[in-house]
């Protein structure tokens, strides 16, 4: 399992966002209890409502914070919960790790009364130049990996779609946290905390381009016109499906 080695060390760099955070918090709503599917180490879950976590690997479940909610491990194609056991479910980050999509996304739809709130990447999302110039391999899986937000139309019969910009200052470490801060991209640590990164092979080419690039100005001379920005839209979304809207 990926996140079995990807897992090791994560809560050093994949630390959650506030402003991420008040994305997820608004889009649950009134939502009182929670489970939270793909839950890693518990980034974004709430702290003020009853909160059940589901997460496959054990060594993400071991990185869980002291007083964090329950954890069970499981995977979400086969959520150990009765029908309607919560008001909502989440899953943030996780869709694309999961084997069955489609079953595991009706399995959030059984275990939910009232909303989904799933926070990911869309394929048809803006160009990021990580992806674009240095790793054009990581953004073809990706397009492979995610779905679109077509795919989640259809499972659901009607959803929300959300933008969630991601700010020059982001503290989560996944692939678009440092669109203005590249050195970072060199950092081998800060990398083994991207599933992008832990599942690619052959990197050390797109590496050496970047390195190169920041060393004689180029990426300075393309892209640092980005640095005058607050945030960006690199793709990332929320979407919020309200069951009783559901097909």
């Amino acid at each position: 399992m990926l996140y079995d080695t990807l897992g090791i060390g994560y809560t050093t760099t994949r630390v959650p966002d506030a402003r991420i955070a008040t994305h997820l918090t608004s889009a649950l709503g009134d939502a009182n209890t929670i489970v939270n599917v793909g839950a890693g180490t518990g980034s974004y879950e709430p702290t003020d409502r009853l909160v059940v976590a589901v997460e496959p690997s054990m060594t993400m479940i071991r990185q869980r914070p002291m007083g964090s909610a329950p954890a069970i491990q499981a995977l979400a194609s086969s959520l150990p919960l009765r029908d309607n056991a919560a008001a909502a479910a989440m899953a943030v980050l996780t869709v694309h790790h999961w084997a069955d999509r489609s079953r595991a996304l009706h399995e959030l739809a059984r275990v939910a009364r009232d909303r989904l709130v799933i926070f990911t990447w869309d394929p048809a999302g803006p160009d990021f130049w990580l992806t674009d110039e240095y790793f054009p391999e990581i953004r073809l899986r990706d397009q492979q990996r995610f779905p679109s937000m077509g795919e989640l139309t259809r499972e659901f019969g009607h959803i929300k779609v959300e933008t969630v910009a991601i700010p020059r200052d982001c503290t989560d470490g996944f692939l678009g946290a440092f669109w203005c801060r590249p050195n970072a991209y060199l950092d081998g640590a800060i990398r083994a905390g991207m599933s992008g990164f832990a599942a690619s092979s052959g990197i050390e080419e797109g590496l050496a381009h970047l390195r190169s690039d920041l060393r004689s100005g180029a990426w300075e001379e393309r892209f640092g016109h980005l640095r005058q920005q607050g945030q960006v839209d690199l793709g990332y979304r929320l979407a919020i499906v309200e069951l009783s809207h559901a097909a």
